[in-house]
């Protein structure tokens, strides 16, 4: 019997040995466009080993993949981007990748499980050179649009050309887009102008978003001149996300380089896959499961304003980890609004009704270093919540934090320590009579 094993593990380790490992799926096993490869490898990996790789050589000979509609991503999909550059084209008007239970359409979306975005080395995914539209969804095309947006909400088109074409923007002009996903890493991303919010999710679960750098300014050179586009954020989290891991977040933004916003926007929002909808989903609050919550961002580097908390109604916000943040206007980059309005936003009064007293609370911010019109600016009643550890090197305010006055008023349990104003002689053109040590 023993002689009977010894030989049985043999021969298994001979076929073992032998057993060639399976070959990775990639785009470059399947014909067709850039778009129907990546499309066809995906779908394969779905029914066998689970994992794409998009590597850096295109076998039609080209550098860059060519995206002309969304890559719609299945659970328990990982797919590798191996120093490889992907482009939305000229053509598209759509994500480049989009978790498969949302879309135009879908009314009653199913949840995913297990999806993920990785990048290998140098791996970018860019806007168009000349998107067909941009901005958010609130946003009307325009191919002239004002530098400063304020009023105007228009954004740059080349559809606003084209009078049969929808004049107005919406959530296809998110590079990335999840909803209805548990499970959810995207980690190791260059993510160059994206027409509007880089990546968003919508009800997303035990997340990772790490390691990501961000270049979308809210301009660009197209066609050799320059037009702006409006909304750029980096990463947005809608209503329901929960359990979120951001980590080592740096770049140039146009906007918020990370917004948490649970915000209600009226019922003609209350449907999934409405293409009138700045987002796949329905923005409706039906309790708590669309707050959004249990979320930790460390290690966070922008020119521009760094994080947004925002809430609308009965929505909540809560229970929200800041460690580690620093902002500065980089002095190359033109910013919108007249600079940063803030590096820390909690509370809200410019989307929906104003939030609940309270809605918004265990936020727990520390060791903020920012410039720009103020540090942190706290716009409604807030409680159970601290800010330790934090400097303000700008000059438009004489303090670190600014407050409503129903915020100042109303705010229960917060605790802050350690905020100082420490204006910045060389990050500004006019310098105040400081006092001297």
């Amino acid at each position: 019997m023993k002689k009977l094993v010894i030989v049985l593990s043999a021969l298994l380790m001979c076929l073992s040995a032998g057993a060639a490992a399976p070959k990775a799926i990639s785009p470059n096993d399947f014909k067709g466009s850039d778009t129907e490869r990546i499309q066809k490898a995906v779908n394969a990996a779905a029914k066998t080993t689970g994992s794409v790789t998009i590597p850096r050589e295109n076998s039609n000979g080209t550098a860059i993949w060519m995206i002309d509609e969304a890559i719609r991503v299945p659970s328990g999909v990982t797919i590798l981007i191996d120093n490889a550059t992907l482009q939305l084209s000229d053509r598209c008007r759509d994500n480049m990748f989009r978790s498969d239970n949302v879309g135009v359409g879908i009314t009653d979306p199913v949840w995913n499980h297990n999806i993920a975005i990785l990048g290998i080395g140098n791996a970018v995914i860019r806007g168009a050179a000349n998107p067909r539209a941009s901005g958010d969804g609130l946003r009307k095309l325009a191919l002239d649009p004002a530098a400063n947006s304020i009023g105007h909400r228009s954004s740059y088109g080349s559809d606003a050309a084209r009078p049969e074409e929808k004049q107005t923007s919406d959530w296809r002009g998110f590079l990335i887009l999840m909803a209805y996903v548990d499970g959810l890493r995207i980690d190791g991303l260059r993510v160059e102008y994206a027409h509007t919010w880089a990546i968003t999710c919508e009800k997303v679960h035990h997340a990772r978003l790490e390691n990501l750098d961000f270049y979308c300014p809210q301009y660009r050179e197209v066609e050799g001149r320059t037009v702006h586009t409006f909304n750029n954020d980096g990463i947005d989290l809608r209503e329901g996300c929960k359990y979120f891991r951001i980590n080592n977040i740096s770049g140039v933004t146009g906007d918020d380089l990370i917004a948490l916003s649970a915000l209600d926007m009226g019922e003609k929002y209350h449907h999934n896959g409405l293409l009138e909808s700045f987002q796949v989903t329905s923005c409706a609050h039906n309790g708590p499961e669309d707050d959004i919550e249990h979320v930790f961002i460390t290690n966070v580097k922008a020119n521009f304003q760094a994080v947004a908390i925002r809430a609308s109604d009965t929505a909540s916000v809560h229970h929200v980890y800041i460690n580690g943040v620093q902002q500065c206007k980089d002095p190359l980059i033109t910013t919108p609004y007249r600079g940063s309005v803030y590096v820390l936003k909690v509370g809200n009064h410019a989307y929906g009704s104003a939030p609940e007293d309270y809605k918004i609370h265990d936020i727990h911010a520390m060791n903020i270093v920012g410039d720009g019109r103020c540090l942190i600016q706290i716009g409604n009643p807030i409680r159970d919540c601290t800010f330790l550890n934090c400097v303000y090197t700008g000059l438009t305010e004489d303090t670190a934090i600014t407050w409503t006055k129903e915020a100042r008023e109303r705010s229960v349990n917060v605790h802050v320590e350690n905020v100082i104003w420490c204006p910045s002689a060389a990050d500004n053109s006019v310098v105040p009579e400081l006092q001297k040590f």
